[in-house]
């Protein structure tokens, strides 16, 4: 997915680590606690200023993707992280993204040959990195207190976490122009059939109500993908039964519900007429701009029209998607990649207390200082800087009020790498809902039987 491009499904984006490709990270702690006598809090209290006696320094490495915003946090982490500890130096280490990169982490960990400390998906990707054998287990730690539930269950495998969150969290939704919204006297919908009507509404006005840039695939995705909290809300136990093959999308009234309003925008002309020419970047501007009403996106969107349309910002809003009845709206989630430590670390007490750092409210407040969240955190107490977005204000409620759910690919580690080709044929006009559903069902059999699940 972009998000993933290999999320939004696997966006792709490393966030969407689902978006841009389909569409972007034995409890050993207990043993090395036995062993040292120590908790990591306990090792916090007693960093080098709060000690009778000098810790012995202690050289831990971490690795990240090279991109320039992983490359610009890590180094604030990391230099914020030794000036509270400073007998333990942090070396940092970079690969490549994408599927490069998948392949470098999971051939570093194959080999014994894994960094202390590396930051990677949450999600799917994670489960594919076989958890069990290759990270350490950090169920217990005292920190994990602090991180919340919606992201614990992104890295969590057989029922243990292995990882705290290395950054914000990004919501998929609708973006909205709120001048077209003010001038039209609309309100933000709670039903789909409220959007539709303001999509109606707009579309008389002679503005493009929903924004479409399928050139761009992985962007086709978002409506589907974004649906997912309406999906959870009525079936809680989907992605349990979807991994294990006891349900399917064509034949689920709540799923082919989310192919449903793909079509359903196509049917009533609602996109700009050369949406399969429009990309992204075009996109952006005709959101900013108010030349289009709508663009379903994630908010890793937002430092590109900060950056290009920074006298626009005021205009630009953020709701979730709606559900068929008001009480079902809440936010699809894309959570951050991981802080992960190699079951076979050397310094597992050094590492530990690096990933509480990066995941505390003081290792956020380190982040912002070089990357500006495009989404709410997940730790507690951990406040977004006050020049954030409003769009990214606007998702704050759904967080405050626990209506929030992370994006199927972060609950399930089955998604098929075609679903950007079928929505675009379904957002088209080529395939029905139902047969877009349908092909998407036959698009996940191949992954789910290479990753050996029970049941395929």
């Amino acid at each position: 997915m972009k998000p993933t491009k290999h999320t939004i499904v696997a966006l792709g984006l490393a966030a969407i680590v689902g978006l841009t490709s389909a569409c972007g990270s034995s409890n050993n702690n207990g043993n090395a606690d036995s062993q040292n006598g120590n908790t990591s809090s306990q090792n916090a209290a007693n960093a080098p200023a709060d000690s009778e006696q000098p810790k012995e320094n202690v050289t831990i490495s971490l690795l990240t993707d090279n991109t320039q915003d992983a490359v610009n946090t890590a180094k604030a982490a990391i230099e914020a992280f030794q000036a509270k500890y400073p007998y333990i130096k942090v070396e940092h280490e970079t690969r490549p993204s994408g599927g490069e990169g998948d392949n470098f982490v999971k051939t570093r960990l194959a080999t014994g040959d894994m960094n202390d400390v590396f930051f990677y998906n949450s999600g799917s990707l994670m489960q594919a990195l076989n958890p069990e054998a290759n990270l350490l287990d950090l169920s217990e730690e005292p920190f994990m207190d602090r991180v919340q539930d919606s992201f614990k269950t992104t890295v969590t495998y057989n029922g243990k976490i292995y990882a705290g969150p290395a950054g914000a969290a990004m919501g998929g939704g609708w973006f909205y122009n709120k001048k077209v919204y003010a001038d039209l006297g609309l309100s933000v919908p709670k039903t789909w059939d409220e959007l539709m009507a303001n999509n109606e509404t707009i579309k008389a006005a002679g503005i493009t109500p929903v924004i479409g840039t399928f050139k761009d695939d992985w962007t086709s995705q978002l409506i589907v993908l974004a649906d997912y909290y309406n999906v959870q809300a009525q079936q809680p136990t989907f992605a349990d039964d979807y991994t294990n093959n006891k349900i399917k999308f064509a034949n689920n009234p709540a799923t082919l519900r989310s192919f449903e309003k793909l079509q359903e925008v196509f049917d009533k002309g609602y996109m700009n007429k050369d949406f399969l020419a429009t990309n992204y970047d075009t996109g952006l501007k005709m959101l900013a701009e108010g030349t289009g009403a709508h663009y379903p996106m994630l908010s890793f969107a937002v430092p590109a029209w900060e950056q290009n349309y920074a006298d626009k910002m005021g205009d630009i809003g953020f709701f979730a998607q709606p559900g068929d009845s008001e009480g079902e709206n809440g936010l699809t989630v894309w959570m951050p990649g991981g802080a992960y430590i190699s079951k076979n670390s050397k310094h597992i007490e050094e590492a530990k207390l690096f990933v509480d750092f990066v995941a505390s409210v003081e290792g956020m407040k380190v982040w912002a200082t070089v990357s500006k969240p495009s989404g709410p955190y997940v730790v507690d107490g951990a406040v977004m800087p006050d020049d954030v977005a409003p769009a990214v204000q606007d998702m704050l409620p759904y967080f405050e009020s626990g209506k929030n759910a992370p994006a199927l690919e972060f609950v399930s580690p089955i998604k098929g790498p075609s679903l950007p080709q079928i929505t675009t044929e379904v957002g088209g006009g080529i395939k029905s809902a139902k047969e877009g559903a349908a092909a998407y069902d036959k698009d996940v059999v191949k992954q789910a039987q290479q990753l050996g699940l029970a049941g395929w």
